[in-house]
């Protein structure tokens, strides 16, 4: 299996520098700031990353899971919000909140939700994430 690689540079103090954040692959570069982390300033940020991790890992281990139980999804859409609290004289992710809503034929709602909560503490994401409690609403459409 590859290995994926992200790269960042902060330059300057906390409050009143700024950096930058890049996938290896050239996907994405973005800048980020105190103002981006901790307040509503535009720009992205590490935590929206973990998010957008997070989705798109458990949408895709879903899809894994239905087809692994016999079910060919049409689609899985999932969001994550990541909640960042002081604690203490720092801040923690101290919650991660996926919803996911998926297009499945054939499928009853009772072995849907089951196969959507093996996946929420089989995905990867979610297993490197395993020290901060996760919450899943995860519907049919």
């Amino acid at each position: 299996m590859p290995v994926r690689n992200a790269e960042a540079t902060w330059n300057g103090n906390l409050k009143e520098g700024n950096g930058s954040v890049k996938l290896g692959s050239g996907a994405f570069e973005g800048k980020y700031s105190f103002g981006t982390r901790f307040e509503n300033a535009p720009g992205t940020n590490p935590e929206e990353l973990i998010g957008a991790a997070h989705a798109g890992c458990y949408s895709m281990a879903l899809s894994a899971g239905l087809g692994k139980a016999g079910f060919t999804p049409q689609r899985v859409h999932t969001t994550a919000a990541v909640s960042l609290e002081k604690v203490g004289e720092g801040f923690k992710i101290t919650k991660m909140r996926l919803v996911a809503e998926a297009k499945v034929p054939n499928i009853d709602a009772a072995k849907f939700q089951e196969i959507a909560q093996a996946t929420k503490a089989g995905c990867p994401v979610s297993q490197a994430l395993s020290a901060t409690p996760i919450e899943l609403d995860a519907k049919l459409v």
